[in-house]
């Protein structure tokens, strides 16, 4: 148990919150378990099973969790291959290197290990998936990735040469956009900043992105919002209590507002 603790206080920062020991819990910027069973889950038991985007494995765990027969986690493996923005491209990289820590992938590892989980990751990018390298798979999962890419719908597309069965993708969305234009796909441009982040589509955005990709909808459950982990910084002012009144009133929780969609390729 105390090796478990010391591992886990030598990760810098943790993007998930993970128990994985009895009161051992990652102090992550994010805490999924109140909200994985509102995602639209198709039966992966006995299932070949992708995870992409994995970080410290929070879905990749859970897939395991749920019976999977086998499962592989992507991810890329250096800070300086995220799609950083022309403003911070130059130090994006080393910026993020000193607050994560320069061992991408380690805190994966470390919760690997600490489960006793058969997980396979590998380090490659959602862009380069290629059957003829990792396979097909019967679920593919996709949490939080598409906010940080500057060509999701490519991205979308390689997810699609890899998924015979379905896909479940849960990604960021702009819960105003969504609220004033629930049928109107749109998103909003960002592309700039430490943050990374680039397209941030409303619920309708995120579901017609799938849809161009070549993806079938199949549920597309009502929006809901990540909560904070411990670690978080916390948000103050009006705009933060402002946009926790409106996250409460549509989705009935405050944090992250997302919206999580299960698909299939269309024929």
């Amino acid at each position: 148990m105390s090796d478990v603790r010391q591992a886990v206080a030598s990760v810098p920062v943790w993007y998930h919150t993970m128990e994985l020991a009895p009161g051992v819990v990652t102090p992550g910027w994010f805490d999924l378990r109140p909200i994985v069973e509102r995602l639209p889950w198709p039966d992966v038991a006995g299932r070949r099973c992708l995870d992409i985007g994995t970080y410290d494995g929070y879905f990749a765990f859970e897939l395991e969790r749920r019976g999977a027969a086998e499962v592989v986690a992507v991810d890329i493996d250096d800070h300086d291959k995220w799609d950083w923005p022309p403003d911070v491209r130059a130090e994006g990289g080393e910026r993020l290197a000193l607050l994560a820590g320069p061992e991408k992938g380690r805190g994966f590892q470390i919760a690997r290990d600490a489960l006793g989980s058969r997980v396979e990751r590998r380090p490659l990018s959602v862009y380069d998936l290629d059957p003829a390298d990792v396979g097909t798979f019967d679920v593919v999962v996709c949490g939080t990735l598409l906010l940080h890419l500057r060509d999701p719908l490519r991205a979308l597309e390689a997810v699609r040469t890899v998924c015979r069965g379905q896909f479940l993708s849960a990604e960021q969305i702009d819960l105003r956009l969504s609220a004033l234009h629930p049928r109107t796909p749109i998103a909003e441009l960002n592309g700039s900043g430490a943050l990374c982040q680039w397209w941030e589509p409303n619920a309708a955005g995120h579901r017609r992105m799938l849809f161009a990709a070549g993806f079938a909808i199949e549920r597309a459950p009502r929006p809901y919002c990540v909560p904070f982990g411990t670690a978080h910084p916390r948000l103050r002012g009006v705009v933060a209590r402002r946009d926790a009144l409106l996250q409460r009133l549509l989705t009935g929780g405050t944090g992250v507002p997302h919206s999580a969609v299960l698909a299939h390729p269309r024929v």
